[in-house]
This record gives structure tokens, sequence and C-alpha cells, in this order.
């Protein structure tokens, strides 16, 4: 393990695959220098996430470069005890692999126990702690205070692939993404950061040329809504996107799923995200859009959310109603 990895995160401008883009080595350097007797390194590979599959595709093919990201995390932070934490059918399919490569370090297999909210990083460790899955006030960071009050470091599992062939000298600027929709080829493709979703589609013989289309983002409940003309642009958060046929869909059934989905994962803990989603599906039930109604409720659930999951639902269907169904 090369001395100045962290140096070579910085360098090599490596953000988080989990949806947040935080620079990496700032998160290692923040549990590095953190005084603690004991810390903790979690992998996380809860994708909850709706039509988001890039964390199983990585898992299933590249399970040995995971932990040995996983390994570099271990020795660069001292007192470092180390979970990979797994959807739960994830845990079921991939267990026996992992305890296999992780034999003999101090590396626990961890089965989550919630759903969606489960992979934001103060749950992971409510959960690790058998704690209620709400998420934490923040600050302060789990980088500070997480799993029993120590420093916890926790990456999505892409950003431990990457750390590994950074170490090695053989990161080449990519990253994965999950294509899905009304297509001819959908996968999962490791392809240059810097291109643009527009290239991404035609390079995997994806861009609808005779269909109107829309595109979905980063997520297929939390994703902002793309025409055509606004794919010339890279991907920014998780590396997901989801493709409409306009003719085929039904807008008012995609957000009726969108909207299904928030009211089966929001945690109840605060009143704007439970009672905003409620609100919400009311509406596209009774496919009625109030735009005044819409314009309290977006600014309540953006401002006033506990948690990330409440702040982000105004996304998807802002977007839809704006560029689409108006």
């Amino acid at each position: 393990m090369p001395k100045d990895i962290i140096e070579k995160l910085k360098s090599a401008n490596l953000l988080g695959r989990g949806g947040a883009s935080f620079p990496t080595y700032l998160k290692w350097q923040m549990v590095k220098d953190t005084p603690a007797k004991k810390k903790y390194v979690v992998c996380n590979v809860s994708e909850g996430e709706l039509d988001v599959f890039k964390d199983g595709f990585i898992l299933e093919n590249y399970p040995t470069q995971i932990v040995e990201g996983l390994k570099i995390a271990l020795k660069t932070i001292d007192h470092s005890y180390g979970y990979i934490f797994l959807r739960k059918d994830y845990y079921q399919k991939y267990k026996k692999r992992l305890e296999k490569l992780t034999k003999n370090l101090p590396i626990t297999i961890f089965k989550e126990k919630g759903g969606y909210l489960s992979g934001e990083e103060t749950v992971v460790c409510q959960e690790i702690e058998e704690q209620i899955l709400r998420p934490r006030q923040k600050p302060p960071f789990p980088g500070q205070t997480g799993i029993d009050g120590s420093p916890t470091l926790i990456n999505n599992l892409e950003t431990f692939y990457y750390v590994a062939l950074i170490a090695k000298n053989q990161y080449k600027y990519t990253r994965f993404y999950a294509i899905t929709g009304d297509i001819k080829h959908k996968g999962v493709f490791e392809l240059p950061l810097d291109w643009s979703l527009k290239r991404i589609l035609k390079e995997t013989g994806n861009w609808l040329v005779d269909q109107d289309f829309f595109a979905q983002v980063g997520g297929g409940a939390s994703g902002d809504i793309l025409l055509p003309s606004e794919l010339n642009r890279s991907i920014n958060g998780v590396g997901s996107l989801i493709i409409f046929d306009k003719a085929k869909t039904d807008l008012y059934q995609l957000m009726e799923r969108w909207v299904n989905f928030f009211m089966k994962e929001n945690c109840d803990k605060c009143t704007p995200c439970r009672e905003g989603i409620y609100r919400l599906r009311e509406m596209i039930k009774q496919r009625k859009i109030e735009s005044e109604v819409l314009k309290d409720l977006w600014l309540v659930l953006e401002e006033t959310s506990f948690c990330a999951l409440g702040k982000s639902v105004a996304t998807p269907f802002r977007s839809l109603i704006k560029k689409v169904l108006t």
C-alpha cells in the first residue's frame, strides 16, 4: 500500500460514488486526523434507489478489488475495524464469497435491516449500533462521530473499487453507469467520467433516434428529469440513467411509482416529509396538479425536511411536470 494514498486520492480527484460526490480524500483525512482509540471503516452497499443496480454489478464482478480498497483504508486509518454493509438480497447472494475474501481481516459482513434510507450514512451507523433506523443530525458528521461515537469512514463500494486502482496507478478516470428503461441495451457500463450523457447513450447503442423521449438521471426516484437537448453534460451523483419513451409512458403512473416509493421508505420522523409526501400522493392519485400548492410544498420539503430523502422528493416531480407534463 502506498504511504501517500490520501495524496493519490486527492490528485485523482476521486469523488464519492454513492450520490453526494464528496471528495474522497477529505473524508479519509478527517477520519485519519480525528484522535480516537477506535475507528471504523464501512463499505456501503445499500443501493436502495429504484432502478439503480451498478453496485450489484460491481459486487458480482470485482469483489477482490472492493476488499482491496477496504484493506487500504484499514491500513491507512489506525485502530480501525471494517464493515461491508450489504442490502438484504446482496447479503444472501455474496456473504460467503466476501467471507472468504475477508478471512483473517478485521471485517464484518453486515446485513442491513432497512431499505432506501439505510444508505444514508448516519443511518448506517444507527443500524450497526442496533438503534432505531432514523437519520441523525449533522454535524457532527460520521467522520467525526460515527459508530459508537467513534470516527467512521463510510464510502460506497464503487469508491473502494477505484481506491484499489488508484493505489496501483491503474485509475483511468472512469465510472460505472447503470442504464435502463425503454432502450435495447440495458446494463452497467464502465465509461469515461467526462463523457456527456448523449455520448454515453450513443456509444452504448441506446440513443432513441425516432422517438420522443426523456431521461431520469441520478436515481430512479430522486433523479432529475432531462430532455434530449439537455444531455450534453456529464453525470453527477449516482451513475444511473433511465430512458423513457414518451409515447409509452403514463406520466401519472410514473409519478405514482415515485411517490409510493417515498411513502414506503420515509422514516416518519419529520412532519414536512411525512405529510408532504402524503399530500403529493393524493394530488397524483386524483391526476390533478395544483401549481400554487406544489410551489409551497416544494419549499417546505426542501427547506424543512430533516434529511436528504425529504429534501430530494421535489426534484423528479418538479422537473417532470415542468418539462414533460405541461
